[in-house]
């Protein structure tokens, strides 16, 4: 667990110096509508439990352990957060944002949204998606 947490750590770093600029700067990935996981803590698809503290998110196809960059349209507030579960499973939504997410976002209910992806597991290097 501890060595899960630090390689967790060291890759939120990475992408924080290096691939934010990168998500910033360029085309976003996808735009669309953004809603909030419910308070619960419920296992996700990934086997990780959903909890309200964390910076994670569901989406419908990217691989879990995917860093986002989400950007508010309507304000500018921007987070990363992690994929970790599927869904929206409600159709016209993007990402299902975890409640700390959410109040970096300053998103209430629902919110337009942007998704510039920093890093999957697939790309092994941050920004170069």
């Amino acid at each position: 667990m501890i060595v899960k947490l630090a390689l967790l750590a060291g890759v939120l770093l990475q992408a924080a110096f290096l691939g934010l600029a990168c998500a910033a700067d360029r085309k976003p990935d996808e735009c669309g509508l953004a809603s909030l996981y419910s308070n619960v803590s419920n296992e996700t698809a990934s086997g990780e439990d959903t909890l309200a503290e964390d910076y994670t998110a569901a989406h419908r196809t990217l691989p879990f352990a995917t860093l986002v960059h989400v950007e508010n349209q309507k304000n500018g507030r921007w987070t990363v957060v992690r994929i970790t579960d599927r869904g929206p499973t409600i159709d016209g939504r993007i990402i299902d944002l975890s409640q700390i997410a959410a109040r970096a976002l300053d998103i209430s209910g629902l919110a337009q949204v942007c998704l510039s992806i920093i890093w999957t597991p697939e790309s092994r290097t941050v920004g170069k998606n």
